[in-house]
């Protein structure tokens, strides 16, 4: 019915036309195939909106009218993972959707726009080639543009390397490549795990300090909390370090309320980074622009410590001479216990082991980890957090179907994004 009401106004307008001039009949002559064109166009208005909206979230740029087409015939037949997947192949969707989705990550100030780094570059190459998304806080791997390229080599002490392929405007659905971490940055491959031994990781939570902002970071940007909502006062203190006042102020309750609520937990935890630290010049360097990541192997003694403990785990020692003095990177998971149980641990694993890549596994393998990237998804993809009932439940379907089909990202932003695609 619809498509005869179209064709019978179209007629209409074409009878009341002189034909007598020939700028009239040439108008006439636009107006019917536009009306026809219309015509063939209603049937698929739907599913043409929704596809052009599912590759803009993706992609983050405009689909030729080819890959549109191909999507809102893939919608009508309820193929939208598909659909969805094949906006995936377009190079914005690594070198733009990703790229923002991902350098947040890699520094303290959450910037979206900080150059290109071995961090960022390493969780867009996972995604790509489909890697199980937990690797990224433990494997010895690393990605680096393609040896094709000429690039400045990969270098421990400066990003040239990257900004490069920036400043170069290289596809990096294309100009990327795998190589393990441990061939390029020196560590041994034990002593690697995923993006924390970065070296943008080391440089933005490693640098100065003591070690804690490596924690609180991986767990805000990789379990979506802070450690505000994890603190738990009912935790033992006998693993915090020397560094923290049991009396703050000379009153200890703010010890008992907010210190050790949060310290309990974190202090055994970051214990698995004691070995490790970010080398650079503080006088000719101030910054650290061009340090490095370095980790003490066996063998290897700091003059601070006389262990292979690096000198920021002793640093304030006579703020409480009687706190936890580190000896080793053994770690352990007080928050297994508590209220904190709720991030959804691994029975599987121990909740303690030696070094970062053991942490690295416990963290990546908590429920936290996998709905954390789920509503990641959501937020680049729906351009705002999930709020409603089904937004909550869509998270807790994509979360399990993530899990199920080996910590696959793209099959995250292809179902969330085939939710969205209504809206």
């Amino acid at each position: 019915m619809k498509k005869q009401l179209y064709t019978n106004t179209c007629l209409a307008k074409k009878s009341a036309i002189s034909t007598s001039r020939k700028n009239l009949v040439v108008t006439t002559f636009a107006t019917v195939l536009g009306c026809l064109f219309s015509v063939g166009q209603n049937a698929h208005a739907g599913s043409l909106e929704q596809a052009k909206r599912l590759h803009d979230r993706i992609a983050g740029v405009p689909a030729s009218e080819a890959t549109l087409v191909t999507m809102a015939n893939m919608i009508d037949n309820n193929q939208v993972i598909d659909a969805a997947y094949l906006a995936m192949e377009s190079p914005a969707f690594y070198s733009t959707t990703l790229k923002l989705f991902a350098t947040p990550w890699t520094n303290i100030d959450q910037d979206n726009f900080a150059p290109l780094n071995d961090y960022t570059a390493t969780v867009i190459g996972a995604v790509r080639d489909d890697v199980d998304f937990r690797q990224i806080l433990q494997a010895d791997m690393v990605y680096v543009g393609k040896a094709s390229l000429n690039l400045p080599a990969y270098n421990t002490n400066n990003n040239d390397h990257y900004e490069a392929l920036d400043e170069r405007f290289v596809d990096l659905a294309d100009g990327l490549e795998r190589t393990t971490q441990s061939s390029v940055n020196g560590l041994p491959a034990a002593a690697t795990a995923g993006v924390m031994t970065s070296r943008a990781a080391a440089k933005s939570f490693f640098y100065l300090g003591t070690n804690r902002a490596m924690l609180r970071f991986t767990l805000m940007n990789h379990m979506c909390t802070d450690l505000e909502p994890i603190k738990d006062n009912t935790r033992a203190a006998d693993r915090i370090r020397q560094d923290i006042s049991r009396s703050p102020g000379g009153d200890s309750r703010l010890f008992i309320n907010n210190c050790l609520a949060c310290h309990a937990g974190m202090d055994p935890l970051a214990q698995a980074f004691a070995y490790y630290d970010y080398q650079f010049d503080r006088d000719a360097d101030p910054l650290g622009e061009n340090g490095a990541i370095h980790y003490n192997q066996s063998g290897q003694i700091d003059a601070a410590t006389g262990s292979r403990v690096t000198a920021k785990y002793h640093i304030n020692a006579t703020t409480f001479p009687y706190g936890y003095v580190t000896e080793n990177d053994n770690w352990q998971n007080y928050w297994r216990e508590g209220p904190n149980q709720r991030l959804g641990w691994s029975p599987n694993l121990t909740g303690q082991g030696s070094g970062m890549k053991s942490l690295g596994e416990e963290l990546a393998n908590s429920q936290a980890f996998a709905q954390c990237q789920v509503k990641k998804v959501f937020r680049t993809v729906c351009l705002r957090d999930a709020e409603s009932e089904a937004d909550l439940s869509q998270i807790h379907v994509t979360t399990e179907s993530f899990k199920q089909s080996d910590y696959q990202l793209k099959q995250v932003f292809a179902e969330v994004s085939g939710y969205c695609m209504g809206e």
